[in-house]
């Protein structure tokens, strides 16, 4: 490495950095330069990015617009930052995020490394079994509502780094390029940028999860990013907490969605408006269980239905009936992938009510069953035999199939 640089950045950090962003893949920035194209001159590309950070004279291009339909409604903004700078904030993120991550909360679960969103499905259930109201809540905006100067004041207060708090701020006033022109930032640190959900996360750590341990010890939480729950022991203890929830974001130049916020009464008993939410894609609320030969009624999660709608989506847009090319076994190897990423996750608690999704997908085989031979195309029901055949004597060709075969459907 060169010397007499004014920031000590070891270029080896710059290529783990490259790695990390290659494996991640992501769209092209405003410069519409591509990961293929960015690695055609590769050594240099990253010489050039190393010398100007270490020297202090990088400055991060505008980051690129992009609007998406959110699944609930309404649209969502990404900032899509340029190959170059998402290697810059890679560098940044890697050296900051184990000094910072080590102070955050253990009910924190969003973006953080060694932590699963389904650690907070897992003591979220256990909790729920222990009060019996709750209040959920969605912050609104945040990646493009935090307060820079409150931001920076937790960042220098964790970052030793000159030459990270340094880019840190560079990237909060990068503008973003929209269709209309360049737009300046006062505010925020737009989602899809490497650093953000570190940023944020460091936010809300003092916004929200400091908070909740100074002045409500009694109520137990657990947070993905903008999204939250807390235990309370009365609807009234909940109505208060929200209240002053209302009245800390708002400190914090952050409010509440209304939409998502509500609060939900989980235990046994009456009936309620509000008697369930969803959390990280499962929708809690009471449900039949079975233990010791019996069965309950108990408040547990499960996938919700609009995630199971999401997956059917995508089984219909990959359009198997068509793939006549491929035999079943290549499918299997096409798909069991996708099939056990699903079944890892959402068939982590109450399984069964994944059947929907796997019938949905056994249906796909046998139109494709009835596409691929000329003798099944006019019988459906003979194709299903088929299918049904090939699942009796290969019951583990598809992952879904060995699930139900070997009756792992447990609540």
């Amino acid at each position: 490495m060169e010397r007499h640089k004014p920031f000590n950045i070891d270029q080896a950090e710059v290529m783990d950095a490259y790695k990390k962003v290659k494996a991640n893949k992501g769209a092209a920035g405003v410069d519409q330069q591509s990961i293929t194209e960015f690695e055609k001159d590769l050594e240099n590309n990253l010489y050039k990015l190393w010398n100007r950070m270490a020297s202090g004279s990088y400055f991060p291009p505008a980051v690129r617009e992009v609007v998406i339909p959110k699944r609930s409604g309404g649209q969502r903004k990404l900032g899509i930052p340029t190959v170059t700078d998402r290697i810059a904030q890679q560098i940044v993120r890697m050296t900051i995020e184990p000094k910072i991550d080590k102070y955050f909360h253990q009910d924190s679960y969003g973006y953080r490394p060694n932590k699963q969103a389904l650690d907070g499905i897992a003591i979220t259930r256990k909790r729920c079994w222990k009060y019996e109201w709750l209040v959920e809540y969605d912050i609104k905006g945040l990646f493009d509502n935090i307060d820079h100067s409150k931001l920076m004041k937790v960042v220098r207060a964790h970052v030793t780094e000159k030459w990270a708090i340094l880019y840190i701020q560079r990237w909060l006033i990068a503008p973003i390029q929209t269709k209309q022109g360049l737009k300046e930032r006062t505010k925020g640190t737009p989602q899809g940028r490497v650093i953000s959900p570190l940023l944020s996360n460091l936010f809300l750590h003092y916004a929200f999860d400091e908070w909740m341990q100074r002045k409500q010890p009694g109520k137990p939480w657990a947070r993905y990013a903008d999204d939250g729950i807390i235990h309370c022991r009365s609807k009234t203890e909940a109505e208060t907490f929200l209240v002053e929830l209302e009245q800390r974001l708002q400190q914090c130049g952050l409010e509440i969605q209304p939409t998502k916020t509500k609060i939900v009464h989980c235990g046994k008993g009456k009936e309620y408006p509000n008697q369930s939410f969803t959390f990280l894609g499962y929708e809690f609320r009471p449900r039949r269980a079975l233990g010791n030969g019996e069965v309950f009624t108990s408040y547990l999660p499960a996938i919700s239905k609009e995630k199971a709608k999401e997956i059917r989506a995508v089984i219909r847009a990959d359009n198997i009936r068509a793939r006549v090319d491929l035999s079943l076994e290549q499918i299997a190897e096409w798909y069991n992938p996708k099939i056990r990423g699903w079944a890892n996750y959402f068939g982590k608690f109450y399984p069964s009510a994944m059947r929907r999704v796997w019938t949905h997908l056994n249906k796909a085989l046998v139109l494709w069953a009835q596409s691929k031979y000329k003798k099944l195309r006019t019988s459906k029901r003979k194709a299903r035999e088929l299918i049904r055949k090939i699942q009796a004597q290969s019951g583990s060709l598809f992952h879904h199939w060995k699930l139900i075969g070997g009756k792992e459907i447990y609540v």
